[in-house]
């Protein structure tokens, strides 16, 4: 399937300054995470900035990067500025490719944009949690899903709650109990890409702190792709970028 990876990119990063900009291996870690996506199999791949040394970085190893403007609330927001300024159709399908992924897989990449439609038009992913400290971890967004493989609810709580094991023993995870990790990577059909600034604020979403959760309340399917890999974690922290350098 065609679809376009748009990298949103802020330079502001209250736990590691200049993130996008931080040198892996030679290269400033937002072009890393642009050439990765670009090996999905996506048909074009955008950096979409505020920033101008952001723009001069992509521009200087040949990325195609677009400017917007500074005061977005959110990285979906910035993205569908510049899938409105690309002018996709509106069965396009438009990735949300986070700027600190250097690792990300460009297959899960492809899976995620694969499930979009117009019955869903918005897809996400997700992977099975085998520790009790993940599962009551809150930084550990959970995701459950209906028989279609569709999100029904996310949350930074326990679930789903094994009220009989838990009652017991909240140390390990019981037998035949299948908890999924969400993964914050989004695909979108472009229509509904570009109605999602204008849907009202849910209020699940502000408890929960989690975005995706807007989307729900207003009755929006969101499809769920379930890999059997854990995905490489992005980066946050000084020993999050280490890790990556390391690996380069």
């Amino acid at each position: 399937m065609s679809f376009v990876a748009i990298v949103p990119a802020r330079l502001a990063s209250t736990r590691l300054p200049n993130k996008p900009l931080a040198d892996i291996g030679g290269k400033p870690m937002v072009v890393r995470t642009a050439e990765r996506a670009l090996m999905s199999g996506a048909s074009q791949v955008v950096v979409a900035t505020d920033h101008a040394d952001i723009f001069a970085a992509c521009r200087a190893h040949g990325i195609d990067v677009k400017m917007t403007r500074s005061d977005h609330p959110s990285g979906t927001d910035r993205i569908a500025e510049v899938a409105a300024a690309l002018g996709l159709a509106n069965d396009a399908v438009v990735v949300n490719v986070q700027g600190d992924e250097p690792l990300i897989d460009p297959a899960l990449i492809a899976a995620t944009a694969s499930l979009v439609s117009a019955q869903t038009p918005m897809a996400t992913a997700a992977h099975a949690i085998y520790e009790a400290q993940d599962l009551f971890n809150p930084n550990v967004v959970k995701v459950v899903l209906d028989k279609f493989s569709r999100a029904l609810y996310f949350s930074r709580a326990t679930m789903p709650w094994a009220r009989d094991a838990f009652a017991l023993d909240q140390e390990v995870m019981p037998d035949g109990y299948q908890a999924l990790r969400h993964i914050g990577l989004y695909a979108y059909q472009n229509q509904f890409l570009q109605s999602y600034p204008t849907l009202p604020i849910s209020p699940l979403e502000q408890i929960e702190a989690l975005e995706q959760l807007r989307v729900l309340w207003n009755g929006i399917a969101i499809a769920v792709h379930v890999t059997e890999q854990s995905p490489v974690a992005g980066v946050d922290t000084l020993e999050d970028l280490q890790r990556v350098r390391t690996f380069f």
